[in-house]
């Protein structure tokens, strides 16, 4: 997850007004993408990560996103969805719950319903410290 963090820094300011999100997914113990989410309407740090096994014979991959994937179609398709419909995306790992009320856990749900396994917490204060000023209120 700290490999996502650091991930997430690179979002900004571009990123601005979304919040900077880092993403990397993992394939038996080394990380194969990373991911940041970039300017608005461009990719988020998940579709940005995942654009980058495409094509890839990969399976049993592990994601750690530092906030919840969102839920919600906006500029951007929902990174909750793409997610769910990649079946090598076995497990994961959200540091902090979106609590912007368009997701504030049904990213997490939808994961849950397509047959993910998701931990929610790893390196929670961490996350919270960079990212807490640019959430929504």
């Amino acid at each position: 997850m700290l490999a996502a963090l650091a991930q997430s820094t690179k979002a900004l300011p571009e990123c601005l007004p979304n919040p900077p999100v880092g993403c990397v997914i993992v394939h038996s113990g080394k990380i194969v993408a990373v991911g940041y989410t970039r300017a608005p309407g461009k990719h988020h740090a998940e579709a940005d990560a995942l654009t980058q096994i495409q094509g890839q014979d990969l399976h049993f991959l592990q994601m750690y996103v530092t906030l919840e994937p969102c839920s919600f179609e906006g500029r951007t398709p929902s990174c909750a969805l793409a997610i769910a419909q990649d079946p090598r995306i076995q497990e994961i790992y959200v540091s902090i719950v979106d609590r912007d009320p368009r997701n504030n856990g049904k990213g997490l749900d939808i994961l849950k319903q397509a047959g993910k396994t998701v931990y929610v917490g790893l390196c929670a204060d961490e996350v919270n410290a960079f990212i807490q000023q640019y959430l929504l209120k």
